[in-house]
C-alpha cells in the first residue's frame, strides 16, 4: 500500500486497517502490518492504543480459546469484545449501587445527633428521620403545592392499590402546571394486571415510565430540594428519611439519573423487550457462556451436546428474547438481569 492511501486513512480508520489485517492474517505481528500500511510510529502507537481500549487486541495470556492468535497478542472477535464490554459496564453499575448503599448506610448516621448537634447549618441541608406513615404521606401531599419544575418516582415494586387513584389525580395537577414527572419501576411491576393499567395510564397523562432490572431503592425527589428515602432499602416498613436542601438531594438525583439512563422506556419494554421466563436451565447456561465469550465448541464440551444442539439452543434463546442477533441477545439479556449469575 502506497504511502498516500495510507495518509488518507485518520485515527479509527487506520484502526479499522490494522484490525481487519490482523484477522484477515492470522499470526501475523502488529509490527508487520504496520509497516505493510506505512504507519508512522506515532500512527502505530495510536492504533494499538485503540484496539486494546476496545477490547479487539489482548495479550497472549487473555482466554486464548476466545480469539485468533499473534505474535502481537490475540485478536479478539467484535462479537465477543463488545460482550465483555457490556458486561464490564454492568458491573460497574452494580458496584456503583454496592457504593451508592454504603453512603446510605453513613447518611443514616449523619441525620441522626450529628446533624441535630449543628454540624451542619440547618438552613443548607436539612435531614429527620421520620418512622409515623401519616407524617410521610402529608410530606408527600404537600409536594402537590409545591414542586415547581420536575419530581422524580423509584419503586422497587407495585404501588398500593388504595394509592392509585390519588396518584393519577396528582399527576393531572402537575400535568396542567407543566411538571416534568418520571416514574421508574421495577420489570415486576408491570406483570401485575392491575399495575399494567396503572402505567398505561399515568403514560397516557404524560408520565415518562421507565423499567429497570435493579431497583436500589424506593425514592422520591422533588426539584433539587426534596428526598424521601428509605432507611433500609430492604425493609419496606423502615422508617423514612426526609431530606431537603440541594447539597444533599443533587446526589441523590445524580444516582436517580444513572438509573434512568439503564432503564428501558415503557413503550418499548411493552413492544420488544421479552422477558426470558421461558428459557429452560439448559438454554440459560448457554446464554451466559455465550455472553462470557465462550465459543460454541467450548459451549458443546461444557454441557455434553452437539454443535448442532448449540445453535439450536442459542436460536431458541434468540427467539425467546426477541433479538435479531447474538449480540442483540446478549445486550437484551443484560437488560432483564439474566446474565447475574455465573456460566459453568
Amino acid at each position: 500500500m502506497s504511502r498516500n492511501a495510507a495518509v488518507a486513512r485518520t485515527g479509527s480508520e487506520q484502526a479499522l486497517a490494522v484490525y481487519q489485517q490482523l484477522r484477515a492474517r492470522p499470526g501475523t505481528a502488529f509490527d508487520e502490518v504496520a509497516d505493510r500500511l506505512e504507519l508512522s510510529a506515532e500512527e502505530r502507537e495510536r492504533c494499538r492504543d485503540e484496539l486494546v481500549s476496545l477490547g479487539l487486541t489482548a495479550p497472549p495470556a487473555a482466554s486464548p480459546e476466545l480469539a485468533v492468535p499473534s505474535p502481537a497478542g490475540v485478536v479478539v472477535e467484535p462479537d465477543v469484545a463488545l460482550l465483555r464490554l457490556l458486561r464490564r459496564e454492568r458491573d460497574r453499575l452494580q458496584e456503583r449501587l454496592s457504593a451508592t448503599s454504603r453512603a446510605h448506610t453513613a447518611l443514616e448516621a449523619l441525620a441522626g445527633p450529628f446533624l441535630r448537634a449543628g454540624a451542619t447549618p440547618r438552613g443548607e441541608i436539612e435531614v429527620e428521620i421520620v418512622d409515623d406513615p401519616h407524617r410521610v404521606r402529608r410530606s408527600l401531599a404537600d409536594l402537590t403545592d409545591s414542586v415547581r419544575t420536575a419530581v422524580h418516582f423509584m419503586h422497587t415494586g407495585s404501588v398500593r392499590r388504595e394509592e392509585l387513584p390519588g396518584e393519577l389525580t396528582q399527576d393531572r395537577l402537575w400535568a396542567e402546571r407543566g411538571i416534568r414527572i418520571r416514574a421508574m419501576y421495577s420489570r415486576r411491576a408491570a406483570s401485575v394486571p392491575e399495575m399494567a393499567q396503572h402505567l398505561e395510564e399515568r403514560a397516557a397523562l404524560g408520565v415518562e415510565v421507565r423499567f429497570a432490572s435493579v431497583v436500589p431503592m424506593n425514592m422520591v425527589l422533588a426539584d433539587e430540594n426534596f428526598a424521601l428515602l428509605p432507611t433500609d432499602p430492604h425493609d419496606l416498613s423502615s422508617a423514612a428519611i426526609l431530606a431537603r436542601g440541594p447539597g444533599l438531594v443533587r446526589s441523590y438525583l445524580a444516582l436517580y439519573e444513572y438509573c434512568w439512563t439503564a432503564a428501558a422506556p415503557y413503550g418499548e419494554e411493552q413492544e420488544s423487550e421479552k422477558g426470558g421466563d421461558g428459557l429452560s436451565e439448559q438454554q440459560r447456561a448457554a446464554l451466559l457462556m455465550l455472553a462470557s465469550g465462550i465459543k460454541d465448541e467450548q459451549i458443546a464440551k461444557n454441557l455434553g451436546v452437539s454443535l448442532r444442539t448449540v445453535s439450536r439452543l442459542l436460536s431458541e434463546v434468540m427467539q425467546e428474547l426477541g433479538a435479531a442477533s447474538r449480540f442483540e441477545a446478549g445486550v437484551k439479556a443484560s437488560r432483564l438481569g439474566l446474565l447475574d449469575g455465573e456460566a459453568p
